[in-house]
This record gives structure tokens, C-alpha cells and sequence, in this order.
């Protein structure tokens, strides 16, 4: 949408009146109207007005129709998440903790199903049955706990990695969704602290 500024008076006047003949009556002035508002000697005059307010995205018009002037609501930025890139984790065999805040990006929330904590970079392709890639970020819920079924970041043995959790009769798998990759196996022998849940992903290019 431009800016009210660079429209003419004239044409700020035009659209205040649309305004106005909505708010009072629920319906947006014709063609005439605005001719007889403003003065115009004919409705084409008024057309042109009304055309140039739809090229600048304030109005929307339909066709053929005698009132057909409708507002364009004015579409909000969302307000950005500013997260913290904490290193990686890998999607394949369990790395290291490099957990180091490398950076710090502005998200749009829209990405996530929930709000993250953190991004976390992907290293490895054991998740892409989850359309999680080599190289993406994904954000993370800090929490130590987890449903049966979510894609988890785990720290098992004091390595970190992305998996699905699963319970099982022994204690936990965790599920990769590549075939080429076995599940891990959690027994009671392993020491196995969830970090957080996966809210969704950011690929950038």
C-alpha cells in the first residue's frame, strides 16, 4: 500500500469520504455520489479518482456493480521473535553440545506452531521423512518433558541430536525418519535428558 502521502488532496478527500459513507450508512458511496460530492462534471471523472485509489491498494472495486467500493484493511506486521542460534544438532548419530549463541534472528511467529526458545542448526538427513533438512533451523520449546510421538531434542549420553520419541517396554527409542538410519535404543544403562520440543523450522536460502 503507498503511503497516504503521496496521495493528492483531492484524492485523500475522496478516499475520507468513502470512509465516512461507510461508517454512517454500511455502504460505500457510487460513482455518482462521489460526482456529486466533489463537483466532477461527469461519473468517468470520478472513475479515474476511484481507479487510482485501487492501484494504491487503499480501495478494492468489483465490476459492474454500482456500489461496489470496498476498504482494503491495512495488513499488520506481526510482531518478530527475536530467537538465539545455539549452535547445532544433529539429525543422524548424536554430536556434541556446541551450544554457543552464534547469533540471533528476527522470525516471524507464523513459522511455529508454538514459540520457540531457540533455533537450533540441522546437521545430518535422518529427519527428512519430517521435512527437516541438512541445514535448516529449527525451533525449540525449552521443556524436560515429552509426549509419545514428538520430534524431540535429546541429550543421550551427553551428546545432542533430533529425533522422534517413542516409548517403549525397555524405555525409550528414538526414532529417526530416514530408513537408512537405525532407531537408538534407551535403556536404563543411558542416561537420556530431554532438552525441548520441535515447534517448527526456518530454511533459509
Amino acid at each position: 500500500m503507498c503511503s497516504m502521502d503521496t496521495l493528492t488532496p483531492k484524492r485523500r478527500a475522496i478516499l475520507a469520504f468513502i470512509r465516512e459513507r461507510i461508517a454512517e450508512h454500511n455502504q460505500p458511496p457510487s460513482l455518482a455520489d462521489i460526482a456529486t460530492r466533489f463537483g466532477f462534471a461527469s461519473r468517468s471523472v470520478a472513475r479515474k479518482h476511484v481507479s487510482a485509489l485501487c492501484e494504491s491498494g487503499y480501495i478494492d472495486v468489483t465490476p459492474n456493480q454500482a456500489r461496489g467500493i470496498r476498504l482494503v484493511a491495512a495488513v499488520r506486521r506481526p510482531e518478530l521473535l527475536e530467537l538465539p542460534v545455539l549452535g547445532r544438532v544433529a539429525a543422524g548419530a548424536p554430536i556434541g553440545p556446541d551450544l554457543d549463541i552464534h547469533e540471533h534472528l528476527q522470525i516471524d511467529p507464523s513459522l511455529f506452531r508454538r514459540t520457540p526458545d531457540y533455533l537450533l542448526m540441522v546437521r545430518g538427513d535422518s529427519m527428512i521423512g519430517d521435512g527437516i533438512l541438512d541445514g535448516d533451523l529449527v525451533g525449540i520449546r525449552q521443556q524436560g518433558e515429552a509426549q509419545d510421538g514428538q520430534i524431540v531434542v535429546a541429550r543421550l549420553d551427553g551428546e545432542v541430536t533430533i529425533k522422534r520419541l517413542q516409548r517403549s517396554a525397555s524405555g525409550y527409542r528414538l526414532m529417526p525418519r530416514n530408513p537408512a538410519y537405525a532407531p537408538i535404543e534407551v535403556g536404563a544403562d543411558r542416561e537420556l535428558v530431554i532438552e525441548g520440543v520441535f515447534c517448527g523450522l526456518v530454511r533459509r536460502d
